[in-house]
């Protein structure tokens, strides 16, 4: 727990995507923003947060958060407690948004400088809800397919992983035209998920 509380002020104080950056330099104070406990035996594995997140500091405070613990069948009294679930991003800080208003990938200087020490520090998740193409591809490694559809599509052989991983699409309204033309999702991994879920989180 010691260590764990060290690694999370550290995170909490990184600077790096501004002071030290590969490319160009975060272009806002950096606010990095995860939840960790070291009993947690549940992993969201996100990509990185949004405006609204930036603002409040606490992940998935927003319409995606909503729809994210949809999906998994839990409230913000289980999703919010990290001594049960841990969300960490792939980039702990808001990346900014391209011409379009879009949210720009994760930070590239995140993951190599905290992922695996941070993960050695939550030795007891059994499961990681991967949301999005960089996380699934961090932690799925080559199951990761060419496109986040394929990915989805064989998340059984992500079941075979450990700790376990079940890939799935960012849960913003901007996929809802997704999750329409995959009715398989609702319909297959969802039911599964949240089996899961409910067994780790009690």
């Amino acid at each position: 727990m010691r260590a764990l509380d060290e690694l999370s002020r550290a995170i909490a104080a990184c600077r790096i995507c501004r002071d030290k950056p590969l490319g160009s330099p975060l272009p806002h104070e950096p606010r990095p923003v995860f939840q960790a406990g070291p009993k947690a035996r549940l992993l969201i594995a996100g990509q990185a947060p949004g405006t609204r997140v930036h603002v409040s500091g606490r992940p998935f405070t927003d319409p995606s958060g909503e729809r994210l613990r949809q999906w998994l069948g839990i409230g913000p009294e289980i999703f919010y407690d990290p001594a049960k679930v841990a969300v960490i991003p792939m980039g702990f800080c808001f990346p900014g948004q391209d011409e379009r208003g879009a949210d720009l990938p994760p930070r590239r200087e995140c993951a190599p400088a905290w992922r695996t020490r941070l993960m050695a520090s939550l030795p007891r998740v059994e499961l990681v809800i991967a949301v999005g193409s960089h996380a699934q591809k961090w932690h799925m490694g080559k199951m990761a397919k060419g496109n986040l559809t394929e990915t989805v599509r064989n998340w059984r052989e992500g079941l075979k992983l450990s700790p376990a991983v079940i890939a799935m699409p960012h849960p913003s309204w901007r996929n809802n035209a997704w999750l329409k033309a995959n009715p398989w999702f609702a319909a297959e991994v969802l039911p599964e998920a949240q089996r899961r879920v409910r067994e780790l989180t009690g």
